[in-house]
């Protein structure tokens, strides 16, 4: 049996993070919905820019396309260099890192330039920019943050909500009253859907809190501290090459990178400066496939091989929840994740819905919580737990609560005065 008064206390904030969320939470979906479709046109832009009509008895080395994309690329040096496919493929040298990466190909026939490509390119980068920080920058950043942290709390504000107070009922599970007006309809639609989604949801939203500041720089500093990140050799730290002779070419690094029969799109990793590496990675599907070989640029030695399961347990499970929060896991992964942008859409518009067909008049109509009514120290425990894990949660309750005890004392102060 629930306790009523902790239910109407609970629905409270349900409703305060509603009204907080909807808005955003509408914007997120549909915009999510919209930029899983990322891939493909990006992939349409590329593949454009990088097949070449035919293939030449003799095709241009990859040393001497890399000089000659350093010679027209002048402010700028390529960080690696994909390794194509087949021969009908131009060579991909990229620049820049993260979300600024940006590449350029070049014709193994002709060694002229083929093309450029940046994500910035195509109109998705719009979406992204809205679905990450709504054209808001740092501040548009913290903003999803603050949503995706509230939204934590919907779920289990949300659950224990629906969850009965008196005789369970299995049809409550999966059935939406259509005769008995739309209010009920409405509020079915967004409990019922609620419950189903609500452990993707909880999926999905772990893993785009690790692109946010607040969390995300926290995330970053646990792992650093516990060491369940990436080791720091991943990234060639505390890896040298021997200096003797000259750097081994590009063509040779190519044919070693194509014998480690590595699965999915194979990257090698350019040398920084003279006592740096060759660092051949992959990136594939399947996560537990991926690697990281480090290379002697002089020598073309084996300096240090990782396999992924070298990385820390927290990293493992971050790169996961954020490949299936994209849905990069393939056709099933995707579905999913589009699936569930519609469904949550659909569930933001019927609680929109459901609250403006019982808005009082001129009220916003926050549900009222008996004034004998005191928080246990579960629920106080619980609340300062998600605001340590979710500090911008945290930061708003405090101001949520001030300007609630600011009401209440303005209030008391009129009634005093009469």
């Amino acid at each position: 049996m629930k306790n009523q008064k902790l239910n109407q206390w609970i629905w409270k904030w349900h409703f305060i993070a509603g009204i907080i969320s909807l808005p955003f939470i509408l914007t997120l979906s549909i915009t999510g919905a919209i930029y899983l479709f990322n891939p493909d046109i990006e992939k349409e832009v590329i593949t454009k820019i990088k097949t070449i009509d035919n293939v030449e008895n003799k095709q241009i080395s990859y040393q001497k396309q890399w000089e000659i994309v350093t010679k027209k690329e002048t402010k700028r040096k390529p960080i690696s260099i994909v390794i194509p496919t087949t021969n009908l493929q131009s060579t991909e040298f990229v620049y820049g890192k993260f979300g600024n990466k940006n590449s350029v190909f070049v014709n193994p026939n002709s060694g002229e330039i083929s093309g450029k490509f940046s994500p910035k390119d195509t109109w998705m980068h719009t979406v992204r920019k809205i679905h990450g920080e709504l054209l808001g920058g740092k501040i548009g950043t913290k903003i999803i943050e603050l949503v995706a942290s509230w939204m934590v709390v919907l779920i289990f504000t949300g659950l224990y909500v629906w969850w009965p107070i008196k005789n369970w009922n299995l049809k409550g599970l999966f059935l939406i009253r259509l005769k008995e007006g739309k209010r009920i309809f409405y509020r079915d639609l967004h409990a019922v859907l609620g419950f189903w989604i609500s452990i993707l949801l909880l999926i999905t939203l772990a893993g785009g809190l690790p692109w946010t500041d607040v969390f995300g720089g926290n995330f970053k500093w646990v792992q650093k501290v516990t060491n369940t990140g990436y080791p720091n050799s991943w990234k060639g730290i505390g890896l040298s090459s021997k200096k003797e002779g000259n750097r081994i070419s590009l063509d040779k690094m190519v044919t070693i990178a194509k014998a480690q029969n590595l699965e999915g799109t194979i990257t090698i990793g350019l040398p920084k400066s003279p006592k740096s590496t060759f660092s051949i990675s992959n990136k594939s599907i399947n996560l537990a496939n991926q690697k990281m070989i480090h290379f002697d640029q002089y020598s073309g030695k084996l300096i240090k091989h990782h396999n992924w399961s070298d990385v820390g347990f927290l990293m493992r499970g971050r790169m996961w929840v954020m490949a299936f929060h994209q849905g990069e896991f393939g056709a099933w992964n995707w579905w999913i994740m589009f699936c569930l942008a519609i469904l949550l859409a659909t569930m933001s518009f019927s609680a929109i819905a459901s609250y403006l067909i019982r808005k009082p008049k001129n009220k916003l109509g926050t549900p009222k919580v008996s004034s004998q009514f005191k928080v246990g120290k579960v629920i106080i425990v619980l609340l300062i737990l998600l605001a340590v894990i979710l500090p911008l949660f945290g930061i708003s309750v405090l101001l949520i609560l001030l300007f609630d005890s600011i009401k209440k004392r303005k209030l008391k102060s009129q009634l005093s005065s009469k």
